[in-house]
């Protein structure tokens, strides 16, 4: 199956816009013109997979501690930044599918819970989008977790995150099926970028914020940036619609 993937991803929902990783960021991305977010999903201490980046509370929310450990009844009464709380996955999920937006579920498990989150986040992705004329991508820097999601829900893309990718990344990518190649923009060379052309396997950067790095990416090769300057970039969303065609 062909499926057309956007240039541009609204990273954590809405960037530097809206708190992170919020419903709100994600309705933002949507206004703004962009047809995919990425936002980044974790287990809370009752097993719950909700959005958020970091292993603890403290940078993103006014609560305190690590999210592996602390309940939903105290979870989402949180404040994640001007009165957002952070949202369940499936709250997330559905309002994507609802919208048709484009997500890159990035499966972000707490230290050593990398298969239950896994197997957690990918089931409710298979459910939540059965059916759904826009699929989503799901990625990790966990080869545990997407060799999971390959297993569980194969028929969803899988993309690999790396920061620098090592010399053997075209071995793990064929090795997990994924479909995509993501790393730091910084990271790429073109050695590798010629490869993954060669073999078809799209390269999408983060975090991207500036008109004349995402030129020279796209230039080099690249098919998709993560930006947090949505209105940066919010012009060229609508222009570039859906230019690399993926196999």
């Amino acid at each position: 199956m062909s499926v057309l993937l956007p240039r541009w991803f609204a990273h954590r929902g809405g960037g530097v816009l809206a708190p992170e990783n919020t419903l709100a960021g994600i309705r933002l991305a949507a206004r703004l013109g962009y047809e995919a977010v990425e936002f980044d999903v974790m287990l809370s201490g009752d097993g719950t997979p909700v959005l958020i980046h970091d292993e603890t509370l403290e940078r993103t929310t006014n609560g305190k501690g690590p999210v592996a450990e602390t309940p939903d009844a105290v979870l989402f009464s949180l404040d994640a930044g001007h009165g957002e709380r952070i949202p369940r996955f499936v709250e997330a999920a559905v309002l994507c599918r609802e919208i048709g937006l484009l997500a890159n579920v990035e499966i972000k498990p707490s230290s050593g819970q990398e298969i239950r989150t896994a197997e957690v986040v990918a089931r409710l992705t298979g459910e939540v989008w059965a059916g759904a004329a826009v699929q989503p991508l799901l990625s990790s820097f966990s080869p545990e977790a997407v060799a999971i999601a390959r297993d569980v829900v194969p028929h969803i893309r899988r993309g690999m995150l790396f920061e620098t990718p090592p010399e053997d990344w075209l071995v793990v990518c064929r090795r997990l099926a994924a479909t995509s190649l993501h790393c730091d923009a910084n990271c790429i060379t073109e050695d590798m970028l010629s490869v993954a052309i060669a073999h078809n396997i799209p390269v999408l950067c983060y975090t991207v914020n500036e008109q004349g790095q995402a030129r020279k990416l796209f230039d080099r090769g690249v098919s998709g940036l993560f930006t947090d300057r949505l209105d940066v970039f919010m012009s060229e969303t609508q222009a570039y619609k859906g230019l690399h065609l993926v196999r």
